[in-house]
């Protein structure tokens, strides 16, 4: 069983297979007797307290705001990896992956608009289809092995990672509400300081957890969504210290597992579990879950085609070598699988409503879109791969 388990978590597909997991028992939790259990189990309040200054929410909130803050700390690693030394370090390996991530947060959410529009209490939505689950849409290339070619996991893997900076972007700009002058400007002096350890080569991690953990205290009180804070402290972990050292490389290396194999899943326990006791054919086919279910299942791989075949014929990008497009409509057909990063941005779209079916129509959706997008693009990245 041990030599199992060991096997399992070596496999590069391991975190996307996990991923579906967790989304599964949460669903058989929420749809079973166990139902009051698992809502009430989310719903238990956790504080801390340090003097006048709490922190006090439901497990469900700290799974949200502070476990994801820590994988948006390695997503910052990532990009800032990507950038130096990485897929994203030059001009020509940047700029075709960049097109079609552009493509494939514009066109998702233009159909979601289109088909929402008659919906005032549904326009926050719009970000929810623009996602892509890095973790699951590389776990589903990592079945295929080696059939697959080098250059077409680069190009999905630099795809995802702008198309989660675009979402960061997206969270700081029209997710951020109630701002507080004081825990902004407490935000801004940790920020400060964590740029100074950067200048400084500090390669001791603790000073900047320490730091980072100000930052996103500060952050979640200032009403600046606090997994902010979790991009800014990935950023600021510099490449080289004064030693030669990697604290970079060193910091992403021991969280990435537990990104892959804890929070991630955890997250998708937390926020997968949809009641369908309720659901009927007219609520499928309403505008939210439509929106949402078309926007990833269509509007993701037309724009991250459409952009990136432009791109070329343009002359303002290169098609890598060894791939063709047949293959990069496979891939974008996977970039529909937006799962846990689209309820993440639901959860933030839709935060207080009042009628809680619209949360569970945007869930009921991104799962439709995700597991649609999954199969369609697994048979056809098979397909298109077989001979390559």
């Amino acid at each position: 069983m041990l030599n199992f388990f060991q096997r399992f978590f070596k496999m590069e597909s391991a975190s996307g297979i996990l991923l579906l997991i967790f989304a599964f028992v949460a669903m058989l939790c929420a749809n079973s007797s166990l139902q009051s259990t698992y809502f009430n189990f989310l719903d238990i309040p956790v504080a801390i307290q340090f003097g006048s200054f709490a922190i006090n929410k439901t497990f469900i909130h700290w799974i949200n705001d502070g476990f994801m803050a820590v994988f948006f700390v390695v997503v910052g690693m990532e990009v800032k990896r990507e950038i130096l030394e990485g897929s994203l370090s030059s001009y020509q390996q940047a700029i075709f992956p960049a097109f079609a991530a552009i493509g494939g947060m514009i066109v998702p959410a233009i159909i979601y608009w289109f088909i929402t529009q008659q919906h005032a209490e549904l326009s926050n939505g719009w970000a929810i289809p623009m996602a892509t689950d890095i973790a699951f849409a590389l776990g589903i290339v990592a079945l295929l092995g080696k059939q697959v070619p080098l250059p077409l996991k680069v190009f999905l893997l630099a795809l995802a990672i702008i198309d989660d900076l675009g979402a960061i972007v997206v969270i700081a700009l029209f997710f951020s509400s109630d701002l507080s002058t004081q825990a902004l400007t407490i935000s801004a002096i940790a920020i400060l300081g964590l740029v100074i350890l950067n200048r400084l080569k500090v390669g001791h991690l603790c000073a900047y957890i320490l730091v980072g953990l100000v930052l996103w205290a500060a952050v979640l009180k200032s009403g600046v969504h606090a997994t902010l804070a979790g991009v800014i402290l990935g950023f600021c972990i510099p490449l080289k210290d004064k030693k030669g050292e990697s604290p970079l490389h060193t910091f992403e290396h021991i969280l990435a597992p537990w990104c892959s194999f804890f929070v991630l899943p955890l997250f998708a326990f937390a926020n997968a579990g949809v009641f369908l006791g309720d659901v009927d054919n007219d609520m499928i086919f309403s505008a939210l879950p439509l929106g949402i279910t078309l926007g990833l299942l269509i509007g993701k791989p037309l724009g991250v085609f459409s952009f990136s075949y432009l791109s070329v014929k343009l002359g303002i990008a290169k098609l890598p070598e060894g791939i063709n497009f047949k293959q990069i409509f496979a891939i974008a057909i996977l970039c529909g699988i937006g799962f846990t990063m689209s309820m993440f941005l639901a959860s933030l779209a839709f935060v207080g409503e009042a009628d809680s079916a619209i949360n569970t129509l945007s869930r009921l959706g991104i799962l439709l879109g995700s597991c649609g997008s999954a199969i369609l693009g697994y048979g056809l990245l098979k397909i298109t791969t077989k001979n390559a």
